[in-house]
């Protein structure tokens, strides 16, 4: 395993910015955890005030402060996992993961912001993936993204979720196996990008024809409101059905803006209407059509897409 801070540190180590710089470490830990960037800065935040309580001889106790704030953190995704749950049970429609921007366009969001706050993106954080994720149990989510996405050995793991180490193996096991049973081999970047802008262009000149060919037969499209503005509260399936209510959203917003931008590291669309960002959309293409379409509209989802890296609206 690799980590930001290895056991055997220099109590000189443990300064404000040798601990500080676990930071992004963390975001990018939680994030994956949870599918929320608010919910992954808030975790990191009760991360480092727990930190901070201790006095400073306790501090200087933990042999590896980047070990012990990774525990800590990951215990508390672990909790907020298991009362994730229930909350989601009560969310208006379809709950999505809150999608990205591109790194380059993530730090301009918020003035001033620390580059260590930002995601790494890789196919880690793709939709379809953290979609896969929400599919799992607590302790399997954690398991896995700490052992196959952190490299985390697992007696390491052990440790942090509570169980032994072949219970954590077994769990990781298990999360592998629904990860293959439900991702499809995807298709290179380039040609996803393809087939998205394809896609655009079609939605934009209204061509039915165009956005079904692009469209597999089985297509899949799910929204996420969250109760705070309009969205199809159930998926809609079949390639001629999104194309229809493709169509029909555009006849509802002729002023709207469909641009194109990166998603959680792949190609997508951002749907805007007067300058304000109204919808991100994440796209599963397979060979050359779409096979899963993820709209996200709820705009508490949606404050990372408010600037572009040119300081203007998206």
């Amino acid at each position: 395993m690799t980590t930001p801070t290895e056991p055997g540190h220099a109590p000189a180590d443990q300064s404000l910015s040798a601990i500080m710089s676990e930071r992004r470490h963390l975001i990018n830990l939680a994030y994956r955890m949870l599918g929320s960037l608010a919910d992954a800065e808030d975790v990191v935040q009760e991360t480092y005030t727990r930190w901070y309580a201790m006095s400073g001889q306790q501090q200087e106790a933990i042999e590896s402060p980047g070990a012990w704030l990774t525990k800590v953190a990951s215990r508390i995704c672990l909790d907020l996992l298991g009362s994730a749950r229930a909350r989601r049970e009560r969310y208006v429609g379809e709950w999505i993961p809150e999608p990205l921007p591109e790194r380059t366009d993530w730090i301009s969001v918020r003035p001033g912001a620390d580059p260590a706050d930002r995601i790494t993106l890789d196919e880690s954080v793709n939709m379809a993936f953290l979609v896969v994720l929400e599919s799992m149990t607590p302790a399997e989510r954690v398991a896995f993204i700490l052992h196959d996405v952190f490299r985390y050995s697992f007696p390491e793991v052990a440790d942090i979720v509570g169980r032994s180490p072949e219970a954590c193996r077994q769990l990781a096991t298990s999360a592998r196996r629904r990860i293959r049973a439900s991702q499809a081999p995807a298709a290179p970047v380039a040609q996803q990008a393809g087939i998205v802008s394809k896609f655009k262009q079609a939605w934009e000149a209204k061509d039915i024809q165009a956005l079904m060919a692009l469209l597999d037969p089985d297509a899949t499209v799910i929204a996420d409101g969250g109760g705070l503005v309009s969205a199809v509260l159930r998926p809609i399936i079949g390639g001629e059905r999104i194309a229809r209510y493709a169509l029909n959203l555009a006849g509802r917003t002729p002023d709207a803006a469909l641009l194109e931008r990166t998603v959680n590291g792949q190609p997508g669309l951002v749907l805007q209407q007067d300058g304000v960002t109204v919808a991100v959309i994440a796209f599963e293409v397979v060979g050359d059509q779409i096979t899963h379409m993820w709209a996200v509209r709820n705009p508490e989802k949606l404050r990372p897409w408010t600037v572009d890296a040119q300081g203007g609206a998206l």
